[in-house]
């Protein structure tokens, strides 16, 4: 049985020095592991006019030192699935799987920071630095653009071509050319290091005056994992026994995680009801429900979101919006949902590609699209660090009004 390991802009977790987020949503083995698929071979007279036009490249090409099969193997895997218009279905080369592709479970060594593939101009995104990693640090910001790396131009790159160049040993350095929001750019040196990603933060706030806010929570996510599921529903238990007016659920960092602890998380808000519609190839559908009976199915709440809320944490706000449980405040969401799986191949790399896409309970479709607030709060530049600014204080605000009744 396969199940959906990360979603994510690549958007699977990967523990990879840069992870890739775009990819989250690929599907791993009930035991972790990275499933063997036998891939069925095409039919040879198919291909057969590559064999050919390699043949007479050999014989006749001015430069015959670019005549290397591995290079135009590689190039011409790559520009047939780039003909399928989607960023999500990708190669992985044997060199680069050997990078390792694994669910983030404890500590990977690399930046701290998860990109994607903008399927529309094809750059290089960050859509997320974790929080206090060396990315963070240097200035990185969500939805940053990777024009380079260590000099090299990143134009035409894959997210593997990009996750291979920026990962590395912890205490060595790798350089970014940074395109930031206001069109503005710099180079940013970065040293890797051992990341450790906590995806739960929980802490006091202030309000717009600065005063202390005691009567409404705040939580932060900034993955779904097992882990997540568990911190989230003690933080929900002592939320409860405290009797907080309101709570915020801060998503804005948030790129995904897995397809069961997301469903979870949702379930938490819920009192029954569908989370999310899968979409098969074939147009046959898969629905995932919340039980009856959420730990958090009566606090009012508001979901904060914004270009860093990918896969997972889309899925989570449109099931609480759909459903009349969280009022969302922020900007547009980056459009990650589809289901990506992960199949090796004979050469020892692998393919991931895209075989479902993902539905709001009201039939909205995430992938390419995102999703709009309810009430569109632009971010301060020190927001999208502290995560405190004008989109919290309008969250705060709206809870104190009492304008939000759960439902």
């Amino acid at each position: 049985m396969w199940k959906a390991a990360k979603w994510g802009m690549f958007s699977l977790v990967v523990a990879l020095a840069i992870v890739l987020a775009g990819i989250v949503g690929f599907a791993i083995g009930e035991d972790g592991e990275s499933p063997t698929v036998t891939v069925t071979q095409p039919e040879p007279a198919r291909f057969e006019i590559l064999d050919e036009i390699y043949q007479i490249l050999g014989e006749s090409f001015v430069d015959p030192n670019s005549v290397d099969i591995d290079v135009l193997r590689d190039g011409a895997i790559n520009g047939i699935l780039e003909a399928l218009g989607d960023p999500h279905t990708v190669y992985i080369t044997p060199a680069e799987f050997e990078l390792g592709i694994d669910p983030i479970t404890g500590a990977f060594e690399g930046i701290g920071a998860q990109v994607e593939l903008d399927p529309i101009t094809g750059d290089i995104v960050i859509v997320t630095p974790f929080r206090d990693s060396p990315a963070e640090k240097a200035g990185i910001r969500p939805g940053d653009i990777v024009r380079a790396v260590d000099g090299e131009t990143t134009e035409g790159w894959s997210v593997a071509q990009a996750v291979r160049r920026i990962r590395g040993t912890a205490g060595t350095l790798v350089t970014l050319t940074i395109e930031h929001a206001d069109s503005t750019s710099e180079e940013v040196p970065i040293t890797r290091d051992t990341i450790v990603i906590q995806t739960l933060f929980a802490r006091p706030i202030v309000d717009a005056d600065g005063e202390p806010v005691e009567d409404l929570a705040y939580i932060e996510l900034e993955q779904f994992t097992e882990q997540t599921v568990t911190e989230l529903r003690d933080e929900l238990r002592r939320i409860s026994d405290e009797g907080y007016a309101g709570l915020i659920l801060d998503l804005r960092r948030n790129p995904g995680g897995s397809l069961q602890a997301t469903v979870d998380v949702a379930d938490m808000f819920l009192d029954g009801g569908v989370v999310l519609t899968q979409v098969d190839r074939d147009g046959s559908e898969t629905v995932f429900e919340a039980r009856p009976g959420g730990e958090a199915t009566d606090i009012p709440m508001v979901i904060l979101i914004g270009p860093g809320s990918a896969s997972g944490s889309e899925v989570v706000a449109g099931a609480l919006r759909d459903h009349g449980r969280a009022v969302l405040i922020g900007q547009q969401t980056f459009g990650k949902g589809s289901v990506n799986q992960l199949r090796t191949l004979s050469d020892a790399g692998a393919l991931y590609v895209t075989i479902a896409r993902w539905l709001t309970p009201n039939g909205e479709q995430i992938e390419g699209v995102g999703l709009l607030p309810d009430i569109t709060v632009e971010a301060s530049e020190d927001e999208l660090v502290t995560g405190a600014g004008p989109q919290l204080y309008s969250a705060i605000d709206l809870l104190r009004a009492g304008l939000i009744q759960a439902q």
